[in-house]
């Protein structure tokens, strides 16, 4: 019915139930870049609480952008260890 069964069901909380339906609201080739994601280094980009300001953007185009960013940030990241 809602957001609170999910949570009872899946034994987190409403909140967590919230972030993780959020993640639904990714462009689809976000997501499927999250789904299908190989190389163990990328996966560290795909935290959840590094995704919420991209999947708070409505307009894909714009989430786009901010995934790019992030990637690239990440990147710059693990270059410079």
């Amino acid at each position: 019915h809602d957001y609170a069964d999910v949570a009872r069901l899946g034994y987190i909380t409403r909140a967590r139930a919230t972030q993780i339906m959020n993640l639904l609201l990714l462009a689809p080739d976000i997501q499927e870049r999250l789904i299908f994601a190989d190389d163990i280094a990328e996966r560290r980009y795909y935290v959840e609480h590094h995704l919420r300001r991209v999947a708070s953007e409505v307009e894909w185009s714009r989430q786009r952008w901010l995934w790019r960013e992030l990637v690239d940030c990440f990147r710059k990241e693990s270059e410079g260890a």
